[in-house]
């Protein structure tokens, strides 16, 4: 175990020796900042002087001359920064440290830099020869996998066409109104919208060529309803033919078959089967589910005897074919 005492004195030494804070730390198995604390801050400063220094005289060797200049002139000729660090076999993070502030791109400059060079890339010949045959430029750009701007700028000016493919329609020719034969056809019957739209204006246009006294009030304006359409009878339809007759489904209902086995066997829906039923003889719900689900013919004394042999509810009511809670009930 190391003496505490001896910890400062041996901190300082390798700091001294030009071991960094983290190497000291992990060499000594203490934290940085106990390192830091017993080390002066005046070697602390002096340290971290020496190595911009160390930094600087770096940077003005030969080599690092020679790459700076490289990096500045292929980024400068617009090359984005993976392809320099590729050319160059060094990181891109190594090509940013080589650049001033001042000559980095800013990302919109980057990107349109970028969609410059694709752009460059473009067959022209080819790109003018499909937009004059009739493509789009929004199907050239999914072609080139471009922008549909980057075409338009590769585009002659007298060869661009207006927007569409389809020549423009021509103007709707509006029929002229005739007082007369609107007021005669709203007479008749005909709405202002029908109107408005065969004569190619608005229900209001048509509106006004209608005297006040002439217009056909809605009925949320306090004009009297149309009288209601009288009830007609119901005509008796021919009713369906089963394969069986009302009287065998009324005897298998009775016999305890439900509506839906029934209706499955002739097949019909079940509610076809209930019609056939008098509404005196149809079962309720409750009934219909005791009678479709009967519950075994299990003693309270079976159900206690099981419960003494120490058998779960659960385990009793998979025996004897009941729920947990019908089992507990019935004991």
């Amino acid at each position: 175990m190391r003496d505490l005492k001896m910890l400062p004195a041996l901190i300082r030494r390798r700091y001294r020796e030009g071991a960094s804070i983290a190497v000291v730390a992990r060499e000594l198995g203490v934290s940085k900042s106990t390192v830091q604390r017993h080390v002066p801050a005046q070697e602390r400063r002096d340290a971290a002087a020496a190595a911009r220094q160390r930094h600087r005289n770096r940077a003005e060797t030969p080599y690092e001359q020679i790459l700076r200049a490289q990096v500045v002139r292929l980024y400068g000729s617009g090359m984005p920064q993976q392809r320099v660090a590729a050319t160059l076999g060094i990181s891109v993070e190594a090509v940013v440290a080589r650049l001033e502030p001042s000559q980095r791109r800013s990302r919109q400059e980057a990107a349109r830099l970028a969609v410059e060079q694709q752009g460059d890339l473009l067959p022209l010949d080819e790109v003018i020869a499909r937009y004059a045959q009739g493509a789009t430029m929004v199907e050239l750009g999914r072609l080139y996998g471009v922008h549909p701007s980057t075409i338009r700028r590769r585009i002659p000016e007298d060869l661009l066409r207006s927007r569409g493919r389809t020549p423009q329609s021509q103007p709707r020719v509006r029929r002229v109104l005739v007082d007369q034969e609107v007021r005669r056809r709203y007479a008749a019957g005909e709405s202002t919208y029908a109107l408005a739209r065969e004569f190619g204006v608005s229900p209001h246009t048509i509106q006004a060529r209608i005297p006040d006294a002439e217009r056909r009030s809605s009925p949320t304006g306090g004009a009297t309803l149309p009288p209601p359409r009288p009830v007609q009878p119901r005509k008796g339809g021919a009713r369906m033919v089963l394969a069986l007759s009302d009287e065998e489904i009324l005897t298998r209902y009775r016999a305890g078959q439900s509506a839906t086995a029934i209706g499955r066997a002739v097949g019909v829906d079940c509610r076809t089967i209930l019609r056939r039923i008098p509404e005196d003889e149809r079962r309720g719900h409750l009934q219909a589910q005791r009678l479709n689900r009967p519950a075994p013919d299990v003693g309270a004394d079976t159900i206690r005897a099981l419960r003494a042999r120490g058998m779960s509810w659960e385990a009793i009511g998979a025996e004897v074919g009941l729920s947990a809670k019908t089992a507990r009930a019935r004991a």
